[in-house]
């Protein structure tokens, strides 16, 4: 029991021992959104949670702990400002995981039509140029292999694309050129989950987007690399007579982010009968965010989850996620 105490203590002390203000720094932001609706239910305290094909958005590790043989998820999240991301992820656990879990990622960024403009020597100080379209992609390969019945590893390489349109570039005082603001990047995300014996309380922890730094034209930048250590419970494991039908998990994560000062998600879960659940979550030291609500049902190998999440000067953010296990 201490030192599950000593976990939570350190998750704590991850959250606040940073005074360094770490805004802006990274590209590729994109990478860092979560489009999966049970997990946008939860504040997106999932690294312990996912055993199927979304595991590999969240912690890789979770692709170990698939039961099914195969699995497909597609997601849909109205971002703010009018961004669309659409996520689709599939995998397979041959021979009952014998040999792993391989599982296949697809996420797919619509940032909507966007006005050029370029600097101009007027009263307005630029003019309007055409109407462009950015747009991002990533495309992903997993892999989840459980070492015991109680530990498993996992790790998701992908390639991340994104198009930011033309823009024109001075070179002299009287000549310009035109570049295509096109990047991309392959990034590493890997993972751990341990299930301890102590009423099956779960650690987990997971690294993404590590890489190497990409480049805009003359600019280089790095992706947002973020640490995430968590833990979750199912609290009526304590009262068996309530756990028969029933369940109410809880989640606590830290995370490390390179973009922003360090955060903590808090996620909360109840399953009856695992047919029907509710879920809500809390986001800790996030700017325009903080609750965050979700509900789901499943129905044989289908499954429908629902998340809001208020943000803030911001429309609200809605996803939605369907999935089939079978």
């Amino acid at each position: 029991m201490i030192r599950y105490l000593l976990l939570i203590l350190t998750m704590l002390s991850l959250l606040f021992s940073s005074e360094n203000k770490k805004l802006a720094q990274t590209g590729f932001q994109f990478l860092s959104v979560n489009s999966d609706a049970r997990g946008g239910g939860m504040a997106d305290a999932m690294i312990t949670f996912h055993n199927n094909s979304v595991s590999m958005f969240s912690n890789p590790a979770g692709l170990a702990r698939q039961t099914e043989f195969s699995d497909i998820n597609f997601s849909s999240n109205n971002w703010i400002a009018g961004i669309k991301h659409d996520a689709m992820s599939l995998s397979f656990s041959p021979k009952n995981g014998q040999y792993g879990c391989i599982g296949f990622s697809v996420l797919n960024v619509d940032y909507g039509e966007l006005q050029g403009t370029v600097v101009w020597d007027n009263a307005q100080g630029f003019i309007d140029t055409d109407i462009f379209s950015p747009s991002a992609l990533a495309i992903g390969f997993g892999y989840g292999k459980a070492l015991s019945n109680n530990f498993s590893v996992g790790g998701h390489i992908k390639k991340a694309y994104q198009s930011l349109g033309r823009s024109v570039i001075p070179v002299t005082d009287s000549s310009n050129v035109v570049s295509n603001n096109i990047s991309n990047a392959t990034a590493i995300d890997f993972g751990t989950i341990y299930i301890t014996d102590w009423h099956g309380f779960t650690f987990g922890m997971s690294v993404r987007n590590f890489s190497n730094e990409a480049q805009f034209v003359y600019d280089g930048f790095q992706l947002p690399l973020t640490f995430r250590i968590g833990g979750s419970i199912d609290i009526l494991s304590f009262v068996p007579s309530l756990n028969e039908k029933q369940s109410l998990m809880i989640a606590l994560e830290a995370l490390h982010p390179r973009s922003y000062p360090e955060r903590m998600n808090l996620g909360f879960e109840y399953s009856f009968m695992d047919m029907g659940y509710l879920r809500a979550g809390y986001l800790f030291n996030y700017d325009e965010r903080n609750l965050t609500y979700g509900a789901g049902f499943k129905l044989g190998p289908l499954k429908i989850d629902y998340a809001l999440t208020p943000f803030g000067v911001f429309d609200s953010v809605n996803r939605i996620s369907i999935g089939i296990a079978r």
